[in-house]
């Protein structure tokens, strides 16, 4: 795909989705006759609404540093459309998806965002921290139901914007609790924490850091950018301050350089990792032995070889529509995403409106939402995450997604504590 084009491509999900991929460098007109206007059935439209489609829209990464998730969750959410339009659809329609590719730049997500807009309900996919919040005053403003694939404390507060899971600084409280435990830190050790500049690494620090006072721990920052792929400076800075262990908030090729840098120069300590940080590909690269010694990925979502029965059958189903595409995360949330939305918008048909006010509405009274895929979650509180339970996995080359479970979800001690103390 040409990443320099002007303005990201539009693809409707309801045909192969590689052949779609192969022309998502041509941009197509808008839909006709979306309508705010009641359906023939006597349920109130809106934008993206007509008597025969929900159009829902996705703003993802193809072709920048996370096209690997991006693909996952576009596939997994083409899943997701055509499983529910095989059993009839939403409130009688079929559904569509329109995904866009901005590539990680901010400002293609912008124009995509202003392109799709006007013609969908909701957005059950909007990749990475910097987009979301470039896009956080427009989504409120047009009462848009958005669920991020971006878990930054600073996205809650927004009443159509809904994190799914936990945040980042909760997961790494988890994972200081997680190497306090576990792997013998004790008071005066140092932790270094490599971490994305921007919301997500921003935050991820804000939970370590404040876990780390708690426990008696110093944490050594390291802030990195997303293009930075050789963290040999960062291995050696946190080499010379003694680290006993090491918090990563980036993306694959990072972890996978942080591993196996400090494995080669003799730092053979404990790394722990937010769940963007891990794809199932690293096993496949240099990396791969390094990983699997010291690597650990704390995640609101279980391991895709969880045996919960709602996994088991979401990967049964997913392989056998994408044969040789790895099942990673991105499947997992991208899916469970659209499950949500979907029962979402079946509440909202039942009190007879798909206006996106009131698809904001149905979302916020679920209280108990549970897709079989991970915890319950509870969305009626928009200031506080979903869910404050987190998992914790570890890499297994042999493992369906490369991760197995080591602890189940459950909530770090101090969970309760620091969210009080974030809001008083």
């Amino acid at each position: 795909m040409n990443v320099t084009h002007p303005r990201p491509a539009r693809i409707l999900l309801a045909s192969a989705l590689t052949a779609l991929l192969l022309a998502s460098t041509a941009c197509s007109s808008k839909a006709d006759g979306d309508s705010a206007a009641d359906g023939a059935d006597g349920v109130k439209g809106g934008p993206g609404v007509t008597d025969k489609t929900v159009r829902l829209g996705a703003l993802t990464d193809l072709t920048g540093p996370y096209a690997t998730l991006g693909k996952s969750i576009v596939q997994a959410q083409q899943m997701w459309a055509d499983e529910t339009n095989a059993a009839g659809g939403i409130c009688g329609r079929k559904v569509e998806i329109v995904v866009e590719d901005h590539g990680y730049d901010v400002q293609k997500a912008v124009t995509a965002y202003a392109d799709i807009s006007p013609d969908v309900v909701a957005l059950p996919q909007v990749i990475g921290s910097p987009v979301v919040a470039a896009l956080l005053d427009d989504i409120e403003r047009d009462q848009v139901l958005t669920f991020p694939q971006a878990w930054a404390a600073s996205l809650l507060g927004k009443q159509s914007v809904q994190v799914v899971g936990t945040t980042y600084d909760l997961d790494m409280i988890a994972a200081v609790d997680f190497l306090t435990r576990t792997k013998g830190l004790k008071k005066g050790d140092s932790v270094g924490h490599v971490y994305f500049e921007g919301d997500y690494g921003a935050n991820a620090l804000e939970g370590s850091e404040w876990a780390a006072e708690r426990a008696g721990l110093k944490v050594v920052p390291q802030k990195i950018k997303a293009t930075d792929t050789d963290l040999s400076a960062q291995v050696s800075a946190l080499r010379k301050a003694g680290v006993k262990a090491i918090l990563i908030s980036a993306g694959p090729a990072q972890t996978a350089s942080l591993a196996g840098v400090a494995a080669s120069r003799g730092l053979m300590v404990p790394i722990v990792s937010n769940a963007p940080g891990f794809a199932p590909q690293l096993m496949k690269t240099p990396a791969a032995k390094a990983l699997t010694g010291l690597l650990s990925v704390v995640s609101a979502a279980p391991a895709p070889s969880s045996e919960l029965p709602g996994v088991q059958k979401m990967v049964a189903a997913y392989e056998k529509k994408f044969p040789g595409s790895p099942v990673d995360s991105g499947v997992l949330s991208g899916y469970n995403a659209a499950q949500l939305l979907g029962a979402d918008l079946k509440k909202a048909c039942a009190a007879g409106s798909l206006a996106r006010e009131d698809v904001v509405k149905a979302h916020r009274s679920q209280q108990n939402a549970d897709t079989g895929l991970g915890t319950v979650l509870n969305f009626s509180d928009v200031d506080r995450p979903a869910s404050v339970k987190t998992y914790v996995l570890k890499p297994d080359a042999k493992a369906v997604g490369a991760l197995v479970g080591v602890e189940d979800a459950h909530s770090a001690p101090g969970v309760e504590e620091y969210l009080k103390s974030r809001t008083s």
